[in-house]
């Protein structure tokens, strides 16, 4: 998973215990985050107030261990929660996710403050844990080495009415030699089909009318089920659920992207044509390093089929620059293959090492002088091919879900924003009638950015939709509770392009 972020959870509330948690790093976090404040408010927590910084009864660092210097960040927040803990009796701070489950006992040794340690495998403990430190009065270190329950079976506060994460699997099973994952979550899998089915419908009867399948390596789905083709039924199957208006997933390995995969996107009315592919790199010398089981070949032979299958689809990417051993004809071809493939933007990530990984420990490490330029060249050439390709969609007119805060200006400029259906960012004019997050306007594309699309004129329609109604109907019954915000879940779909440079964990983003 790549694009990494760092989010927090607060919400105003009165009375009982409150709870903050902090999540870094991936889509897969920030899912099991929802579950854990699902499971917290279960148990009788309340999220803290907005804005609380630490101050509230349980603070929880749900963590990363791809980032870059992951480990320091972590214990620098610790060490800054250590002398509140000391004047606030009863609090209590706990640490769980893929660093948790890497470094499990470092954790208590360097901040011994700490309550709770928890991994990836065991989140459905948290509440018990924190009970039974209190009881104990003695850190709980609980990191159990398989998956005692499929995330989706917890408890739930999700961040949107309208929009929802569904998890068909987890952990991975590639080598890619620049990726701990694999190790942190373990093995593949797979949720069965029908209670993936019944979750999706559930959320499509609260409101949801947007989905995103989630998993480390999504269309690898089926392979600890014994069924080729299950991803691809899958997506049918989805394209069956009365009132589910969008399909999105994320993300899939170009080893596993068959023709069938292909057929089911481009026959399957709700499934969007958008497609996250990570490359990583365009070398076949440096593929085969990084342990990535395709060739440039064979990518774009796949971004060429579904350009075939589905002409307006946005294709975005992954790339790292810089993997150790890569020389300048390297570079060169995967340069050659963002020109090629005509990325409607890519998350680009220089390399650095990651402790744990057999990259990490590679010869021929690039010196970060080389690195740096590289990546300031293929950041460029990219800036020119997504402004152009954003300029291809000027003069149509898109069906536009509208956004809850995906457009920071709109307060100034008097618009809103939403996602087109390929997932293009589009800021349009606000209309007269009242629009809601969820509700679908149709709008013109007045003019184009690298990173977004402008609508300047009227709104031709507005529909009003179920998710609105949901929408509201939550935003009612919150204002009469204390004002608040709900999970710091990253935008449906694929995240803005270029963030600060990093190597991402695999082929899911945030």
């Amino acid at each position: 998973m790549t694009s990494s972020s760092d989010r927090s959870t607060a919400v105003s509330v009165d009375g009982t215990k409150t709870y903050e948690i902090r999540t870094y790093g991936c889509q897969m976090n920030v899912h099991d985050s929802e579950r854990l404040s699902g499971l917290l408010e279960e148990a009788g927590y309340v999220q803290a107030p907005k804005g609380s910084d630490g101050d509230a009864d349980v603070v929880v660092f749900n963590t990363c261990a791809v980032r870059e210097n992951a480990d320091n960040k972590l214990y620098g927040n610790l060490g800054r929660l250590a002398p509140r803990k000391t004047t606030r009796p009863g609090m209590q701070i706990a640490v769980g996710g893929c660093l948790a489950q890497k470094d499990r006992d470092t954790i208590v040794e360097k901040a011994p403050w700490v309550d709770v340690v928890f991994g990836t495998h065991n989140i459905g403990k948290l509440p018990v844990l924190l009970e039974r430190a209190r009881v104990r009065e003695e850190a709980q270190i609980e990191i159990a080495e398989s998956l005692e329950a499929f995330p989706s079976t917890l408890p739930t506060r999700r961040e949107s009415a309208y929009a929802a994460w569904v998890s068909i699997s987890v952990g991975c099973n590639n080598t890619c030699t620049f990726c701990i994952v694999p190790a942190l979550r373990g093995k593949e899998e797979d949720r069965r089909p029908g209670d993936i089915l019944a979750e999706i419908e559930a959320l499509v009867a609260e409101g949801v009318s947007e989905i995103t399948l989630l998993g480390q390596n999504v269309n690898a789905y089926g392979s600890d089920l014994g069924d080729r083709e299950a991803f691809s039924k899958l997506l049918r199957a989805c394209g069956q659920i009365e009132g589910l208006e969008r399909v999105r997933f994320t993300s899939p390995h170009p080893r596993d992207f068959t023709d069938d995969v292909i057929a089911a996107m481009a026959e399957t009315p709700n499934v969007m044509p958008q497609l996250h592919m990570p490359m990583q790199s365009g070398s076949d010398s440096i593929l085969r390093a990084m342990r990535r089981s395709y060739r440039q070949e064979r990518f774009l032979g796949i971004i060429e089929k579904v350009r075939a299958a589905i002409p307006h689809a946005a294709i975005s990417t992954d790339i790292i620059v810089g993997f150790p051993g890569e020389t300048e004809e390297d570079f060169e071809q995967t340069m050659h293959a963002v020109r090629e493939a005509r990325f409607a933007n890519a998350f680009t990530f220089q390399y650095s090492k990651r402790p744990g990984t057999p990259a990490a420990d590679m010869e021929n490490q690039i010196p970060k002088e080389v690195v740096q330029e590289r990546y300031m060249r293929l950041v460029t050439l990219q800036e020119e091919i997504s402004w152009e390709e954003n300029k291809k969609q000027v003069g149509r007119t898109l069906e536009v879900m509208v956004a809850e805060g995906e457009g920071r200006k709109d307060g100034a400029t008097d618009r809103l924003s939403g996602r087109a259906p390929d997932n293009r960012l589009v800021h349009f004019t606000k209309p007269d009638e009242d629009v809601r997050p969820g509700d679908v306007v149709t709008v013109e594309i007045t003019y184009a950015a690298p990173h977004h699309l402008l609508a300047e004129g009227p709104v031709g329609a507005v529909r009003r939709t179920r998710a609105g109604d949901a929408w509201e109907k939550r935003t009612t019954a919150a204002a009469a509770k204390p004002a608040g915000v709900l999970l710091g879940l990253p935008k449906i779909g694929v995240p803005e392009p270029l963030p600060a440079a990093e190597v991402p964990a695999c082929g899911t983003h945030a």
